[in-house]
């Protein structure tokens, strides 16, 4: 995300960009962000070292690193789009993980990019494979994929630094689910067992966290009453129960975020949080998603009517959907 949003787009510091994707003073968007993601792979790997061979033994932690893996759907009932979707998930999430896991780029990003993609000596393989002990896994929504190797797009999409990929969430103005208050973010639950079902088969026995998983609520929604956001994380948590019994190795899964925060250049516009934040005073006020939550991580949410207020108009829907996933329904 970071060399995407800092060195292809620009809009993250140090502001980095060429057309089409920005009017920088300085910048490469074709060849800088590989070069970021190389330098930030190699870092990870000699902390990851460093942190085995010195502290490993002592406090016998773990290290990893999360992606940020959207899941992507074909555009059109095609072979080339459904090759567009697999070629997305390499330059997106494969990009970052195939080096830690196998010590070199996937295939996919070698063919298009050439010898503008850096290279790992001998000892930087040695180094970066083998460099996680979990994948973690920032999943919030689901785009479309169009083949732009076949099709025309635009000049932004017809570019290798973006696996001639183009992303969008709507087909003929019809978008690929609910809205959120985030453009580019859409309510797909499927999309995350899809995306754990990919990493499981592409990284097979590797433990996985979910380390990020939220909803932003719509401008001018009620933030205490935020029914929204409580059916966003049940149907997201039925889709990666779903991918757990099909083998995904998940050992943990994190809301964001407990509360309102900056969120990036967005500022304060934006609300992922379980806790309502007074701008004006500061105040912390749990939402009824952080009640309900309470609740679903003892137990209680389905068990007792306490969680969500009497006579709700929304309590017996959600209630009907609760997961039924042994993992997560069980009532004590």
């Amino acid at each position: 995300m970071y060399s995407e949003l800092a060195y292809l787009r620009g809009v993250y510091p140090p502001a980095r960009c060429s057309p089409p994707f920005g009017n920088c003073s300085i910048g490469n968007s074709d060849v800088k962000p590989l070069i970021a993601t190389h330098n930030m792979l190699l870092s990870h790997a000699k902390a990851a070292k460093l942190y085995r061979d010195q502290y490993r033994p002592k406090q016998r932690g773990f290290i990893g690193i999360a992606a940020n893996a959207f899941m992507y759907e074909p555009y059109g009932d095609n072979e080339y789009d459904r090759e567009a979707v697999r070629r997305a998930l390499a330059f997106k999430v494969a990009w970052v993980l195939d080096p830690l896991m196998y010590g070199d780029y996937p295939t996919e990003m070698r063919q298009y990019h050439g010898k503008e993609l850096p290279n790992f000596s001998r000892e930087e393989r040695e180094l970066v494979k083998g460099s996680l002990d979990f994948i973690g896994v920032n999943h919030y929504s689901t785009l479309y994929a169009t083949d732009c190797l076949h099709f025309p797009c635009s000049p932004e999409s017809n570019r290798p630094i973006l696996g001639y990929v183009n992303f969008t969430g709507e087909r003929h103005g019809v978008p690929i689910g609910e809205r959120t208050g985030m453009s580019e973010f859409f309510v797909v639950p499927q999309g995350m067992e899809k995306i754990l079902d990919y990493i499981k088969r592409r990284y097979p026995n590797m433990p996985i966290f979910v380390t990020e998983n939220g909803y932003s609520s719509p401008a001018q929604n009620d933030e205490l009453q935020d029914y929204k956001r409580i059916e966003y994380h049940k149907a997201y948590l039925a889709a990666l129960a779903r991918a757990m019994r099909k083998g995904a190795d998940v050992k943990g899964y994190f809301i964001w975020s407990l509360m309102d925060n900056f969120e990036w250049v967005h500022g304060y516009s934006i609300r992922f949080g379980l806790h309502y934040v007074d701008r004006r005073t500061l105040r912390r006020i749990p939402k009824l998603s952080a009640r309900w939550y309470a609740g679903f991580l003892t137990n209680r949410s389905h068990c007792q009517s306490g969680s969500l207020p009497q006579n709700s108009p929304a309590q017996a829907m959600l209630l009907k959907q609760q997961i039924s996933d042994d993992h997560f329904s069980s009532c004590r």
